[in-house]
């Protein structure tokens, strides 16, 4: 008997997941997939917005610049790359000029800090490898730059070291409730009894929310594509810059990713297949068009990777965040589209009270610690990976060249993986295979690490998903 079952091992299932390990209660964690941050926390824009962009009166402006202001220290305590790079939403013609003082109007009515309009020469002034057609932009200073899977599976290993349980490859099939207690099935067998229950499952909140409650959102999948950068094109711009906002988005950005990448994208196309990630020839045609816009200066052939990934839109217009009116002790936390990330922090803190107002006691957990430590060894100075290599000759060893990843990072990357330990799972904590040659060279070596740590067949080591295999057997 669990206190709170979460399903959905995304940002926000993981935010929810760490916040609830503060206090003296059982919580179990459950995702479909063979790891976490599968989904959207794992292809998206890594950004933290500002926040001036959403309708004052949602729940996404209530959320975004309050989970913004968390994303600091929270990172810090994580051992996760964060960075106040600030963005730029960018004018061409004088209706754009009217948006951009409608966002900075906005986001000063919402608590945005630091907004201010440019001219066009203070914007070239910091960004000259942008247009020369445009007329002005708004920069909002405190916008920001993130590693999404990393902050993603840092909280859960965060919450775990603190007394929260997972279970992965466990597809919710069904959701009962007898007397007080929810009983959550499984498609691999299980059985999980909890007094509470938060849907996190992303674009499939509406489908878990129909197991239990009467329909009342529907989660259309948007698709978004990128191209991915090498690191000769990542300091184009130092900003993350935006055109003017759409009905569909906030438009085709090019920002510098916070590992010295440039990322362009996304386009919006919306669908029925909630499982669909391929790109398109059509889609990344648009997004270049786009980008060109914004600067000519992106030489396409240094793209090291496209992806596609896809956001959960609610009909709704809005994050829903709440207990269900009927089905007493079940939360949705659904249609959590951008900015979903920035408000992730925000979200799971009053999720934590919405938990407290339905009933749940929440006792401190004295216990709780909120560090997390993780290598960067190429970050180190001089001396501290002289003294790192003297107690542990493997930090001396680089296995992925394009990234200067050691082998004793991805040692400590096995070590603190949950569940069955993959290639992809292992690039996600400490990027090997995330450089130019995208695990050409190194993903080999990666294999042949997990085999040996974990004592296991380099057959039964797969890319990423359960399906995804990659060895069959010896030739010789």
């Amino acid at each position: 008997m669990y206190d709170v079952a979460i399903i959905g091992a995304g940002v926000i299932g993981a935010s929810v997941f760490r916040e609830l390990s503060k206090y003296n209660i059982k919580t179990i964690l459950i995702e479909k997939e063979n790891d976490v941050s599968m989904g959207t926390s794992k292809a998206n824009s890594a950004i933290v917005h500002a926040g001036y962009d959403p309708k004052i009166g949602t729940l996404m402006a209530k959320y975004n610049v309050k989970g913004n202001e968390m994303f600091e220290d929270l990172c810090k305590e994580l051992s996760v790359p964060f960075k106040r790079n600030g963005s730029l939403v960018l004018a061409f013609n004088d209706e754009d000029l009217e948006t951009i003082n409608n966002l900075y109007i906005n986001g000063n009515k919402i608590g945005v800090k630091g907004l201010k309009v440019l001219s066009k020469e203070e914007v070239l002034e910091i960004e000259p490898n942008l247009s020369h057609d445009i007329k002005g932009a708004l920069i909002a200073p405190t916008g920001g730059i993130v590693g999404p899977f990393e902050y993603t599976i840092a909280l859960v290993e965060n919450g775990i070291q603190n007394g929260g349980e997972i279970t992965l490859d466990a597809e919710v099939d069904k959701i009962n409730k007898k007397d007080e207690t929810f009983i959550i099935e499984t498609k691999n067998g299980k059985k999980i009894e909890s007094r509470y229950v938060i849907n996190a499952a992303g674009i499939y909140a509406d489908k878990i929310h129909n197991m239990i409650c009467k329909e009342s959102f529907k989660i259309t999948p948007r698709k978004g594509e990128y191209y991915v950068m090498d690191k000769s094109q990542g300091n184009l711009v130092s900003h993350t810059v935006f055109p003017c906002p759409s009905k569909l988005g906030k438009g085709i950005l090019v920002t510098p990713t916070i590992h010295g990448n440039l990322l362009v994208g996304p386009n919006a196309v919306d669908g029925d297949d909630k499982e669909s990630l391929n790109t398109t020839g059509d889609g990344l045609a648009n997004i270049k068009k786009s980008a060109i816009h914004t600067t000519e200066k992106i030489n396409f052939r240094d793209c090291i990777r496209t992806f596609a990934g896809l956001r959960a839109v609610p009909d709704t217009g809005d994050f829903i965040v709440g207990e269900d009116k009927e089905i007493k002790g079940f939360v949705d936390v659904a249609g959590i589209k951008s900015p979903g990330l920035s408000s992730a922090p925000a979200i799971a803190e009053d999720v934590v009270n919405i938990l407290k107002n339905a009933g749940l006691s929440l006792d401190r957990n004295l216990n709780f610690n909120g560090k997390r430590e993780q290598v960067y060894f190429m970050e180190l100075s001089k001396e501290e990976k002289v003294e790192l290599i003297k107690k542990d000759s493997r930090y001396g060893r680089i296995i992925c060249r394009c990234e200067s990843i050691t082998e004793g990072e991805i040692i400590d990357a096995i070590n603190r993986s949950f569940g069955k330990v993959s290639i992809d799972g292992v690039k996600r904590r400490c990027r090997p295979g995330m450089g130019r040659c995208q695990g050409g060279f190194c993903g080999p070596r990666v294999q042949e690490i997990i085999s040996r740590e974990l004592n296991i067949n380099m057959e039964d080591i797969v890319q990423e998903k359960s399906d995804s295999v990659i060895l069959y057997g010896k030739t010789k």
